[in-house]
């Protein structure tokens, strides 16, 4: 019995979901996209179908061969609340991102361990964009924003990229 094409409930600008995203592309793993929008209606996560899908309400939601694999990180700038949004994302940014430069003194080379892209490469891609999106200053950030420009310059993570989304407003498209 051929397995079904995977399906991947997600967002747009889920930083999550485009780490899946870069993963599938990666592979070069054929897949469908099912947009959840996390703002619309209260939440598309708290439908009850979705909750039926992913009782963690969470996106990404990964379904391959029925199997669903999920994990998810808006829940935190829930509980922080609207109001400190942006100064609690620009400090736990830099909290990491100092950290990281620091790290991949040792470990870089053309990406984050290495001349191969890895599951950190992954990680950093996303979270770079996190931190435009909260205006965090990336100058004391050289060697991140090295790997960031060299990695987005591979097809995996432009076709990943949430500008290109089937569910990107257009007003975000590139």
């Amino acid at each position: 019995m051929q397995a079904g094409k995977p399906i991947l409930y997600s967002y747009f600008r889920s930083s999550c979901s485009w780490r899946v995203r870069i993963a599938l592309a990666l592979k070069s793993i054929d897949y469908e996209t099912i947009p959840i929008n996390l703002i619309k209606d209260g939440g598309q996560q708290f439908s009850e179908e979705f909750q039926k899908l992913n009782p963690m309400k969470q996106v990404p939601a990964l379904k391959i061969d029925g199997t669903i694999i999920g994990q998810s990180n808006l829940s935190v700038l829930k509980e922080v609340g609207q109001e400190n949004q942006l100064t609690w994302a620009q400090e736990a940014i830099n909290f990491g991102f100092n950290a990281l430069e620091q790290i991949l003194q040792t470990t870089a080379g053309k990406y984050c361990v290495g001349n191969e892209v890895s599951m950190a490469d992954l990680c950093l891609v996303p979270q770079v964009a996190n931190a435009e999106r909260f205006k965090v200053d990336l100058t004391p950030y050289p060697t991140i924003s090295r790997i960031n420009k060299s990695l987005l310059a591979l097809e995996a993570f432009q076709v990943s990229h949430p500008c290109r989304q089937p569910d990107t407003p257009p007003e975000l498209r590139a």
